[in-house]
């Protein structure tokens, strides 16, 4: 099936329809389909649109998962700002946005993970994402913790680390969103209630 496009869009919104379509290859085919030739394909446009846009499948996968990451941190920080202003509340909010999202992209989310080893140029690119998610992580929780900067990072990683192990569990069906929320929640506020 050819996603119909017209043929003379903005360049910005070219991008857009491409990484609709590329997500759509995603969730009916996996990532093994996701080549620029197949995507230029069912987008309807010449391979040298696809390329012009994303230069490599490295590059392809890359513009995708960031695009799923923004709205997974736009949420996280509208979660975050609405909660208020204790501990418990902003893990609740962090928390249950992680697994909103998680759930609503959580197989795309997990298949272009797993695509995104085998280069140094996704290499880097998820070292960079994970150092942004600590950070972000580190910056929502500090106000609410007496641990040392160097303390508080390091749960913070360990915290991002339980949130895909329990939303992953919940993908699986073995526990539901609004349990896998406050869990993760229970071991945000236990990991950094002030001492």
């Amino acid at each position: 099936m050819v996603d119909t496009a017209p043929r003379r869009l903005p360049r910005a919104r070219r991008r857009e329809q491409l990484l609709d379509t590329a997500l759509n290859i995603v969730r009916e085919q996996g990532t093994d389909a996701l080549t620029l030739g197949h995507l230029a394909e069912r987008a309807g446009v010449s391979k040298p649109i696809a390329y012009e846009h994303f230069g490599t499948r490295s590059g392809l996968l890359i513009a995708l998962f960031k695009q799923l990451d923004d709205v997974h941190m736009a949420a996280f920080r509208d979660a975050v700002a609405r909660a208020p202003r204790r501990l418990v509340d902003v893990a609740a909010a962090a928390s249950a946005a992680y697994v909103r999202c998680y759930k609503t992209v959580g197989p795309e989310w997990h298949a272009l993970s797993s695509a995104l080893t085998g280069d140094a140029e996704m290499e880097a690119f998820c070292r960079e994402l994970f150092d942004g998610y600590a950070a972000l992580y580190r910056d929502a929780f500090a106000p609410y913790t007496d641990l040392p900067a160097a303390e508080l990072h390091l749960r913070c990683v360990a915290i991002i680390g339980a949130a895909e192990a329990i939303a992953r569990d919940m993908l699986r069906g073995r526990v539901g969103q609004k349990r896998a929320a406050a869990a993760l929640a229970s071991l945000t506020v236990a990991w950094l209630s002030r001492a």
